[in-house]
């Protein structure tokens, strides 16, 4: 397949991916309390790993851009509100690709997935912090309360996403050394 194909094709299938983990609730996994870890930027940091920065960029575009559209028509909660604003819902979605690919990159050599696990945890963690401070500082939130969501979901969030990155792409990469290439 063309390269540039190719990476047309896992953006399009990744943005696809979060689109429906968040259209249909999939990808929010019920935690206590009524909170949920979210996996929806998992697609994000998987587009990145396979295909580079760009794709990661317009994957996390596709993410943020649902985000803010689905808080704008179809709020599930009153943080929704906030997601309106495109500093909160898409801004921080575009670096998301951006730093698991920066991640990934260099460690690749040593270990595709020691660094698959850290691409998920960096990316995870790229959109927990990210989120959480513009919200600190539209003063959304007080900054004690954005520590705690940091530890009780951001981190669980980086943990869940490092294991599903690591099993796609390593799924994905020996399909590609067995076949000579992903057939999609």
């Amino acid at each position: 397949m063309n390269p540039k194909t190719r990476k047309i094709v896992i953006a399009g299938s990744m943005g696809a991916i979060s689109v429906i983990l968040g259209a249909t609730r999939l990808g929010f996994i019920p935690w206590f309390a009524g909170v949920s870890l979210t996996i929806m930027h998992v697609p994000v940091i998987i587009g990145a790993v396979l295909e580079g920065p760009v794709v990661g960029l317009v994957t996390g575009f596709i993410f943020g851009l649902f985000s803010l559209i689905q808080a704008a028509i179809a709020p599930t909660g009153p943080a929704d509100v906030w997601f309106v604003n495109p500093l909160v819902s898409i801004f921080p979605r575009l670096w998301i690709g951006v730093i698991a690919w920066l991640v990934y990159r260099p460690l690749s050599n040593l270990s595709r997935h020691f660094a698959a696990a850290a691409a998920g945890i960096s990316g995870s963690l790229t959109n927990t912090i990210l989120v959480l401070s513009i919200l600190g500082l539209l003063k959304k939130l007080p900054w004690n309360t954005i520590l705690i969501i940091a530890g009780v979901n951001g981190l669980p969030e980086s943990g869940v996403a490092a294991v599903i990155v690591t099993a796609v792409v390593s799924v994905f990469f020996g399909i590609e050394r067995k076949k000579g290439g992903p057939k999609i």
